[in-house]
């Protein structure tokens, strides 16, 4: 949000920071009657770092799935210190680092150099790919090799591009202390780029190493008994386990032995990288007579099912332990999803990681294929040899299923729900307007239509749940391909060799393949919405702000964390204002997330002038369902008596983003929290009122998630908080 509509000024002038994040005023001289004169107020204003421009929304569009597979780490529960959940988690995204490649060596390497070059037919009237003919089968792979070397190199240029405007800002720690960093109050809990960078080496080598591999196991393959290719391929093994072992030391993420990981882990893991790729060249470039190039990259088939496969096991796993440390957890601390949160966001992540791959596997042979589809192909056909592997035809029947039946269970679920969501919402219209005129029954309708939509979003965790158990079984069937049994087989041999129910696979593998390409449309469609359809741009940004909220401790191609500036960056600047006057700390929607992680990262002399004010906050809503082991009550509770509970949070039954933190109890009636928790939530009825007003011409809107200073009660949190605050020193509002 704009600093702007912030602080519902126009005219205003940057007092710190820079384009991408600063801290903004009222322009010196010019009237600002709606504040009191002894208050100062400055808005912090931190939408650069989340929104910029179409094309590089869309870039990072295309890091999804490994946003969603660093954000399944914070998803933990609470019980526990989550190594064993991290390490997991951290093989799981190395998995979708490695089909990531595999999806672009599938097009390159696969159909173009082994399938569509050797085939005249597919060459002919290409002049682009036509020259590779010519070329023996190792040196075509060398050539072609450049482009998933190139997409590897593209995703680290745009990670490390959009991480530049995150480097504004660094805070500084005391190395000589070793204190526990997975905690939100840790000093070095925001400083993240040691760990990225041992994530980036660590990835980069996982994703040469497969690309070295894919090009080994295919020539040596031809050629028995190769011992040169075999003790490659053993090495390009020995890499990619090196790596995997890498990410589940818990040292991996210890911000102080940076020296010690770079001499002993880093530095040897790129000199081995290297090493091997150039081996790997050197090996494919040597002469040999070989047999003709028929059929599919050998190795290729069997790489993606066992990558699949492996996928299906980790998620597996994660799953069964998040659950029993979920049940084992007491009452209050229950997540969001049943406690599934990591593994159902990883299996967001493997999803769309196979979507994306599958997608541009079948559309590239679709186009090199001239037009003909290749799933739709006997097992015996002789024409133009473009195949994609059946894990593929599996991924794209599991999405279109997935898909389609949470998107028809999510239809039934909000009409199933409506009634007593609508119930709801009518009992609490009543206690809002117990005396409203029959002439206003239109407007209350209004009303309780939007209370009713505010409270959908709580019926949706069960479909994720659904999708994550679909698509599980979807990864699992893939086992299936190692047979050699594709969609249209398996009818085929569960129908006695029907010939009908074989071709309604087929029919419905097509339309998977064609769903996932439209899906993938879809998206980016969405990252242009969000420059034209406000609504959209405020749906997406809720989805995106908390995706990249946390560090990138999982997968280092992710989108950069916003927070790793921003909170450094708050932390600083409450710091250097305490030292003359009292601050009142403000925060709307995600802000009150980093003002409440500001909090826990001051000093003891600086939270004495500390007072906080959230609005519009979903800190309990989304934050401490979602991610309980982070922002728990006890991580909330700890922020409250950081700042002496000198703590008010404004909340309305209409807003579908934020809730009450600790208790939702209607004011004049007795808190359900215990003790100065209660005291935090103050809820504001919305509209302040149903019918027209005596100097108004229609009635006052419904403002859901924003504003909130519109409304007197929001006027009167403030001045409480400021005069909370001894000494009475004028207050800073955030």
């Amino acid at each position: 949000m704009r600093a702007e509509a912030l602080l519902d000024y126009p005219v205003l002038v940057r007092v710190a920071g820079d384009q991408n994040a600063g801290f903004y005023r009222p322009r010196p001289g010019l009237d600002y009657s709606s504040t009191p004169a002894d208050i100062t107020i400055e808005a912090y204003q931190w939408r650069n770092l989340t929104a910029s421009t179409v094309a590089r929304t869309l870039s990072l569009l295309l890091l999804l799935p490994f946003m969603f597979s660093n954000l399944a780490v914070w998803m933990r529960p609470p019980a526990g210190d989550g190594a064993v959940v991290k390490a997991l988690c951290r093989l799981l995204a190395a998995t979708v680092t490695a089909m990531f490649v595999l999806s672009v060596v599938g097009i390159t390497l696969d159909l173009v150099g082994w399938q569509c070059v050797p085939y005249h037919p597919c060459a002919a009237g290409r002049w682009y790919l036509s020259w590779l003919g010519a070329l023996p089968a190792g040196a075509r792979l060398v050539v072609l090799a450049v482009l998933p070397a190139a997409a590897i190199r593209l995703l680290w240029w745009v990670g490390s591009r959009s991480a530049r405007a995150y480097e504004g800002f660094r805070q500084s720690y005391d190395t000589s202390a070793r204190p526990a960093h997975d905690r939100l109050d840790a000093r070095t809990f925001w400083s993240g780029e040691t760990l990225v960078g041992r994530l980036r080496s660590i990835h980069v080598a996982i994703a040469y190493g497969t690309l070295d591999a894919s090009i080994l196991i295919a020539l040596a393959a031809r050629e028995d008994r190769d011992p040169i290719g075999g003790a490659l391929i053993a090495a390009a093994g020995l890499l990619v386990t090196a790596c995997l072992i890498l990410l589940c030391l818990p040292t991996v993420e210890d911000p102080f032995d940076d020296q010690s990981w770079g001499r002993r882990a880093t530095r040897p893991l790129r000199a081995a990288t290297f090493a091997l790729t150039v081996l790997t060249v050197g090996y494919a470039l040597v002469p040999r007579p070989a047999p003709p190039v028929v059929g599919r990259l050998p190795g290729y088939d069997i790489t993606v099912s066992g990558l699949i496969l492996v996928q299906a096991v980790l998620l597996t796993a994660l799953a069964v332990l998040t659950f029993l440390r979920q049940r084992n957890a007491p009452p209050p601390a229950r997540a969001f999803f049943r406690g599934l949160g990591a593994p159902v966001f990883g299996s967001i992540s493997v999803g769309l990681a196979a979507i994306f791959a599958a997608g541009l596997v079948y559309r590239v042979a679709d186009f090199l294929d001239r037009g003909a589809i290749p799933t739709t192909h006997p097992p015996n056909f002789r024409g133009p040899p473009l195949d994609p592997p059946t894990a593929y035809r599996w991924a794209a029947m599991g999405a279109f299923v997935a898909i389609l039946m949470v998107t028809m269970v999510a239809l039934y679920a909000g009409r199933l729900t409506r009634h007593r969501r609508d119930q709801e919402a009518a009992r609490i219209s009543q206690q809002d307007f117990p005396d409203a005129p029959p002439d206003a029954a239109g407007r209350l309708r209004a009303v309780r239509r939007a209370i009713s939509r505010a409270h959908l979003a709580e019926q949706f965790a069960p479909l994720i749940v659904a999708y994550f158990t679909l698509l599980l079984l979807s990864l699992a069937i893939t086992a299936l391909d190692i047979a050699n049994i594709g969609p249209t087989q398996l009818a085929e041999q569960a129908s006695g060799n029907n010939s009908r129910w074989a071709r309604i696979a087929s029919y419905l593998t097509d339309v998977g393949t064609f769903s996932i390409g439209l899906l993938a449309f879809g998206l980016l469609m969405v990252g242009v919405l969000t420059y034209v359809s406000p609504q959209v741009r405020r749906s997406v940004g809720v989805l995106w702000d908390l995706g990249t909220f946390f560090p990138r401790t999982t997968h280092p191609f992710a989108p950069p964390s916003y927070a790793e500036r921003a909170v450094p960056e708050l932390t600083k600047r409450v710091i250097d204002l305490s030292r003359e006057q009292n601050v009142l700390l403000s925060g709307h929607s995600h802000g009150s997330a980093l003002a409440a992680a500001a909090i826990l990262q001051l000093p003891p002399e600086t939270l004495s002038r500390v007072a906080l004010l959230t609005y519009g906050s979903p800190l309990r809503r989304l934050y401490g369902h979602m991610m309980p082991a982070y922002f728990g009550k006890d991580t909330l509770r700890e922020v409250g008596d950081r700042v002496g509970w000198r703590w008010r949070n404004l909340w309305r039954s209409t807003d579908a983003i934020a809730g009450p933190i600790f208790s939702a109890h209607r004011p004049g009636n007795p808190p359900t929290a215990s003790g100065p928790a209660g005291s935090v939530d103050i809820r504001l009825r919305d509209p302040r009122a149903v019918t027209v007003q005596p100097m108004d011409t229609v009635p006052p809107p419904i403002q859901a998630h924003w504003p909130y200073y519109t409304d007197v009660r929001y006027c009167e949190a403030v001045r409480e908080l400021a005069d909370s605050l001894d000494p009475p020193d004028p207050a800073v509002r955030q």
